[in-house]
């Protein structure tokens, strides 16, 4: 009995301090690419760990398809529109779309995407905030018959604090995915 209050006395004595609260170590594997080369209108190099099906939301569009990310639980939209005149309408609903996170974000940058040999034109929106549902956003488009837009979402309540190091790691594979894309 003596000694387990001899025991209990000195553990005791020691201050104890809470730690601060922190976040999950994300292992982030290594970066290597696959083509998406199909009967699309489209082609473009797209990550190994990442898997590709149809919009199961969209049945009637064949060309609608989600980038999926399993092991972040991240998804780019993909929805793909031929151009008939209307390349303006697109445009400006994929500006409208990036924008309606104007609310929970601190900011929105654009960044033009010029690669002229292979006639892909576009923009890409960068959703800065920890509150924004999506953070990255673009289209494309040969601007006289195709338009593909994309959105980065993931299935977690935003808190693109501690997502940071994940969303960083897509919005490198979204940039391959944009620099490696062509129309066929």
């Amino acid at each position: 009995m003596m000694i387990l209050l001899a025991v209990i006395a000195v553990s005791c004595s020691n201050d104890y301090s809470p730690k601060p609260s922190g976040y999950f170590r994300i292992d982030l594997p290594e970066k290597k690419y696959q083509p998406f080369d199909t009967l699309f209108p489209f082609y473009f190099d797209y990550p190994v760990y990442a898997c590709i099906g149809h919009d199961p939301l969209a049945p009637d569009e064949p060309y609608w398809i989600n980038v999926d990310f399993p092991r972040f639980r991240g998804r780019i939209h993909l929805s793909y529109k031929e151009v008939n005149g209307n390349l303006t309408k697109y445009m400006e609903d994929s500006r409208t779309m990036a924008l309606k996170h104007m609310s929970k974000s601190t900011g929105i940058t654009e960044q033009v995407v010029n690669i002229p040999d292979k006639k892909v034109y576009g923009l890409i929106y960068t959703i800065q905030g920890s509150g924004a549902a999506s953070t990255y956003q673009f289209y494309l488009t040969d601007s006289t018959r195709n338009f593909v837009r994309g959105a980065l979402y993931f299935s977690v309540s935003p808190n693109n604090d501690s997502l940071e190091p994940v969303i960083s790691f897509i919005q490198s594979d979204i940039r391959h995915m944009v620099e490696t894309f062509r129309w066929k």
